[in-house]
């Protein structure tokens, strides 16, 4: 699990704290996860991490080849991985994940613990946004 000091940007890090437990620790996965998965993309390019919405933010800002994925907090409690709402995107994931997850709309995939966060099955929600303008 990667440490809060280790996310370069100060008011990154800060969102991510101000979350709740076990909310933080998911969040932090996410994170970690996208990252892994933006590794093993050349074809999306540098991925960078920044503030959208006040949420951790993923985007490709040098190939534009992705849509933003965003981390947050539902007010219906858990934590969250967004993707732009106006995208296939997540109705694609949920054509074949649909049981796995919980969703919010279009637009987000639900989790209560960290537990909830299945690795092998959200990157390919993950790699589908870092490339989606590819198609």
């Amino acid at each position: 699990m990667i440490a809060l000091q280790d996310i370069a940007n100060p008011a990154i890090a800060t969102t991510f704290a101000r979350a709740p437990e076990p909310a933080r620790a998911g969040m932090l996965a996410l994170r970690g996860l996208i990252l892994n998965v933006a590794a093993d993309l050349p074809e999306a390019g540098r991925v960078e991490e920044t503030l959208r919405w006040g949420q951790p933010s993923y985007i490709t800002p040098d190939t534009k080849a992705g849509s933003t994925i965003r981390l947050g907090l539902p007010k219906a409690g858990g934590f969250a991985l967004y993707v732009h709402c106006q995208t296939t995107l997540l109705s694609d994931f949920r054509a074949l994940f649909g049981d796995d997850f919980r969703y919010e709309g279009n637009r987000a995939v639900l989790f209560d613990t960290p537990d909830d966060i299945k690795p092998d099955l959200l990157s390919h929600l993950i790699r589908n946004a870092l490339t989606y303008h590819l198609k």
